[in-house]
């Protein structure tokens, strides 16, 4: 069998290695991807760093961009030489960080005219992420089609997205933007209000301010339609800097979504972070209060989002504009290692704020 280079953990905190690994024929409804551009995610770090849920070795990544190059004999929505972009993580032979991937099609969408692979690629994961917490943990209805008019039952209720510049902050404000919610708040550094206002945030608040969990509850208070914040979605997942100060905010009747892991212990150089999976015993919580942990991965459950969400309803919003996609910083390299150590690192130190870090896979052009 032909083979192809991938970014492997070998172990937590060891050097990310590069190994040779089988490039399957894709069978049934499946197709080969050339991985061209892809986003380092928190995940790789807490995988490559903490070896979180990892048996090593481990092909890292979860979110590419690129061309089809193949397809399997039952394939009817896509065909060799189209641009891609997909959220794809089951099994080794789908993973971002290889040049090769092999998925079933309904894990991509088509890259829309004008979108480049670079954009395109921020959005999967965290998109997905946004769209399944408010479906699954909140009881969104986000219907698709859209219908023309559409008024959802809880349009005036508050909803706090913590972490509102990361990257799945954005895409969960502009999503309910435009299924008509009016109530969206949301937590980030002050360089990013005013592109979170845009988004469809009505109220911003800096997460830094000694006063931001007083801030936040008394301008629910003075809008909601209910006492307290019925929803809140926390994008940041760390113990100190979300889940605690969440929990002095959140009332009985409020769902807050946090998504996994929560973070403990950061990762630095000669420091193994830590982790948790517990979102009920990591804080004290007021009685009522709805404590789940968001993992996207089961998404798929959701039959109707699993045929839809990637393929048909994430490329169409983006190449209507109601997705804007996250900006990007490209990390640059030599090679296919230093540019996935490169992007890591940088994750590590924190080097970047309300932006996604992308990077070239394949060098192979078609």
């Amino acid at each position: 069998m032909a083979t192809h280079a991938a970014v492997v953990t070998v172990g937590p905190g060891l050097p990310l290695e590069i190994h040779q690994v089988p490039t399957p024929k894709p069978v049934g409804a499946q197709v080969r991807v050339r991985s061209e551009w892809t986003a380092s995610t928190p995940l790789d770090l807490h995988q490559a760093d903490g070896g979180l849920l990892v048996t090593h070795p481990l092909v890292l990544g979860d979110g590419v961009a690129g061309t089809v190059v193949d397809v399997g004999p039952d394939v009817t929505l896509l065909r060799v030489g189209d641009k891609v972009f997909g959220f794809t993580w089951r099994n080794q032979a789908e993973k971002a960080h290889q040049e090769y991937v092999v998925a079933p099609e309904f894990l991509f969408g088509k890259l829309p005219d004008g979108v480049t692979m670079q954009q395109a690629v921020t959005l999967p994961n965290n998109f997905v992420t946004a769209w399944h917490t408010f479906t699954k943990h909140f009881g969104f209805e986000l219907p698709w089609p859209n219908p023309e008019g559409y008024v959802p039952k809880d349009a005036d209720e508050a909803i706090l997205i913590w972490g509102g510049s990361s990257s799945v902050g954005q895409y969960a404000i502009q999503i309910l933007k435009w299924y008509g919610y009016k109530n969206v708040i949301a937590t980030a550094s002050r360089q990013h209000h005013d592109k979170l206002r845009r988004y469809g945030a009505v109220k911003c608040f800096d997460y830094r301010d000694v006063s931001v969990i007083e801030e936040i509850k008394n301008y629910a208070t003075g809008r909601a339609t209910r006492p307290g914040i019925p929803y809140i979605l926390d994008c940041i997942g760390s113990l100190a800097g979300s889940v605690r100060p969440l929990a002095k905010i959140a009332e009985s009747g409020s769902k807050v979504a946090v998504l996994l892991p929560i973070i403990v212990k950061d990762a630095a150089v000669g420091i193994k972070p830590e982790y948790s999976m517990d979102v009920e015993g990591c804080a004290d919580w007021q009685p009522g209060v709805e404590a789940l942990g968001v993992r996207t991965h089961f998404y798929i459950d959701n039959k109707f989002l699993a045929e839809h969400l990637q393929s048909e309803i994430m490329p169409t919003l983006l190449a209507k504009g109601v997705i804007e996609a996250n900006e990007q910083i490209v990390v640059e390299g030599q090679t296919l290692l230093e540019r996935a150590e490169k992007a890591l690192s940088m994750l590590r130190n924190k080097a970047v704020s309300g932006a996604r870090l992308v990077w070239r896979v394949s060098d192979e052009k078609s």
